[in-house]
């Protein structure tokens, strides 16, 4: 949806705890997630302002935060 937001805590809720105890200690997850909501940032501002770009590359950003969003997750979810 337009302007909805997609980082990483919006995402997972329930894994506050461990988002954020895993963004100070492990530097891959950190580099993930920093890469992850600085995508979904720009994401947001283009269709807010609704900037001009072309349609295959706003879906190309969009599939980029999906596969960071996927490697979270399966961080996230060895690490419970």
């Amino acid at each position: 949806m337009l302007g909805e937001m997609h980082d990483i805590l919006h995402e997972f809720p329930n894994l506050e705890e461990t988002i954020k105890q895993l963004h100070e200690k492990d530097p891959e997850f950190a580099r993930l997630m920093d890469q992850h909501d600085t995508l979904d940032n720009e994401i947001r501002e283009l269709e807010e302002l609704n900037q001009p770009i072309d349609d295959l590359e706003m879906e190309e950003m969009k599939k980029r935060r999906a596969l960071f969003k996927d490697q979270i997750y399966q961080y996230l979810r060895a690490n419970k």
